[in-house]
């Protein structure tokens, strides 16, 4: 009987710490179920320093503010860190890069992130301090252009949209260089710069294709441009998150934000001269 009392013991000790840890288990699990349940309140924007946060800051924070959000704007000084920390959790949302970027970096550091809406974007500008309008332009005139592939071919197609130049059919828009250039009426003289030093070279040239970000930065006016930019939508700058956070209530109410009547009336007040994505034209 001791012996069979001592089973019994046992097989009840046993059955009651099975059921603890079946309680316990089931605590855990229940509270991350409820945890991958609960919609964000407080967003951590990231965006580099200039443009795109002061557009956080003005045109997005309020309005998702309304929406009972607490949002928080982190600046970057580099292109590489703002995906980085979007992919890890440091962020939930960023705002500085086009598509190609983006989709470029995705697949070099396979990161799931995705674009969710373009958003406007700063505009490369064609400047002077000498001339007032394309029609002053002389033959021979010499026009200032950035460096870098992605923006001297930004640039040309901006001077091919103002008839100055014809860039040849047999290269892609978004890859032409100055030996694309088909037909030069004006016999303009290309002077490539690296793109942050432009604005310096206006004493310098008869004109400069600045970026609008480099123009802003050197207190210009965008509007007081002879010609401004007509964005291509792979070159128009988006807001990304993670991928798995695509369907997220949070990401909903920023696109709903961003699509808003709102959002567009602060963009024509504040932020005159960037060009609109095709949504919103």
């Amino acid at each position: 009987m001791k012996k069979v009392f001592s089973v019994l013991t046992v097989i009840l000790l046993v059955g009651l710490l099975a059921a603890c840890g079946g309680t316990k288990d089931a605590g855990s699990d229940g509270k991350k179920a409820e945890d991958s349940k609960t919609e964000k309140t407080e967003l951590k924007f990231g965006a580099t320093a200039g443009p795109y946060s002061d557009m956080i800051s003005k045109a997005i924070k309020p309005l998702l503010e309304e929406k009972g959000y607490k949002i928080e704007v982190v600046e970057f000084s580099d292109y590489v860190q703002p995906n980085i920390a979007l992919d890890n959790g440091s962020l939930d949302v960023n705002m500085f890069q086009h598509k190609i970027y983006l989709d470029n970096f995705v697949k070099e550091h396979n990161l799931e992130l995705s674009d969710l809406i373009t958003i406007p974007t700063v505009p490369i500008g064609l400047y002077s301090n000498k001339i007032k309008s394309i029609e002053e332009i002389q033959d021979g005139s010499t026009i200032a252009i950035p460096n870098d592939p992605t923006n001297l071919a930004r640039a040309l197609l901006m001077l091919q949209d103002a008839d100055l130049i014809t860039i040849s059919d047999h290269v892609e828009p978004l890859k032409a260089s100055e030996k694309d250039v088909k037909d030069n009426p004006k016999n303009i003289k290309f002077q490539p710069v690296e793109a942050a030093q432009l604005p310096r070279t206006l004493e310098s040239v008869d004109l400069a294709a600045i970026n609008g970000n480099f123009a802003l930065a050197a207190k210009m006016n965008l509007l007081d441009a002879l010609v401004l930019e007509n964005i291509v939508p792979e070159y128009q700058n988006l807001i990304a998150v993670r991928t798995a956070d695509l369907d997220a209530q949070f990401t909903k109410d920023i696109k709903e934000v961003v699509e808003s009547p709102e959002f567009e009336e602060i963009i024509d007040k504040d932020f005159q001269g960037y060009s609109k994505p095709d949504w919103m034209k």
